[in-house]
């Protein structure tokens, strides 16, 4: 969980961009940010409302994301975000690894680069996809030729290809009504205070805002993200049942 003095140590940063991208009238980024730092930005946006800003990650559903200050209004051209897409896949495929997260960060990681530079990572038929800074693409294609024990080949892709689109899996579920931690215990089958003890750990982010409050109530189209748990789509409320029990619906991202 972020301590406050992170929180005021993002907040200082994001000011000092949207101050600069204003007085100097140009674009100015971030670098990767997670869900927290992420919530920092949105509590901050009505202080921040003097300049135009918005985060992107390399795809609209990335978790990781940059914020940018500044817009092709006030600036007076476009410009895209600083962010690259390489694709890391086996030399020999089938000399490879099993490969997971895990390794492709750690790998990427071992070079020496921060965490901060490195975005979402897709894994898809045992290949990496990572969206990373612009200015760490070069190196990472020059260096990285190892994943765990596996040779691998690093590419840089002008498009986002089509595999990389989200994966969603329905289910209903059956909950005692519309809460947060109603819904989080019976979607990742914990208890009711283990999901609590999650909303006040900091841990649960509906539409990358921090929620705070175990008995919030879902809209349908939010999107829920439960650290080291997953993310889902909020679907809506169906019917009751015999038992005066509700059926919400959601969507999984797999």
């Amino acid at each position: 969980m972020a301590t406050r003095e992170d929180d005021n140590m993002i907040r200082n940063r994001l000011q000092e961009l949207a101050d600069r991208a204003y007085s100097e009238n140009r674009y100015l980024y971030t670098d990767f940010l997670g869900m927290p730092e992420l919530a920092v930005y949105h509590a901050m946006e009505r202080e921040l409302s003097f300049v135009p800003s918005e985060s992107f990650g390399g795809t609209d559903t990335c978790e990781r994301r940059m914020v940018r200050f500044g817009s092709e209004e006030m600036c007076g051209y476009p410009e895209e975000y600083p962010i690259r897409l390489l694709k890391v896949e086996a030399v020999q495929e089938k000399f490879a690894d099993t490969l997971t997260h895990r390794d492709f960060l750690g790998s990427v990681l071992g070079l020496g680069l921060e965490r901060e530079k490195i975005g979402d990572i897709f894994l898809r038929e045992n290949a990496g996809y990572l969206f990373v800074h612009a200015d760490v693409s070069g190196y990472i294609r020059e260096n990285l030729t190892f994943v765990k024990h596996t040779k691998v080949r690093v590419t840089e892709l002008s498009e986002v290809p089509e595999e990389l689109a989200p994966k969603l899996r329905e289910e209903t579920l059956v909950v005692s009504g519309n809460r947060i931690d109603s819904i989080i215990a019976r979607l990742y089958h914990m208890s009711r205070e283990e999901a609590q003890r999650l909303v006040h750990g900091e841990q649960i982010f509906i539409n990358g805002r921090i929620v705070t409050q175990v008995s919030k109530a879902l809209k349908d189209g939010d999107v829920v993200s439960v650290r080291h748990h997953g993310r889902f789509r909020f679907r809506g409320e169906g019917s009751r049942t015999k038992k005066d029990r509700l059926n919400v619906k959601v969507q999984i991202y797999t």
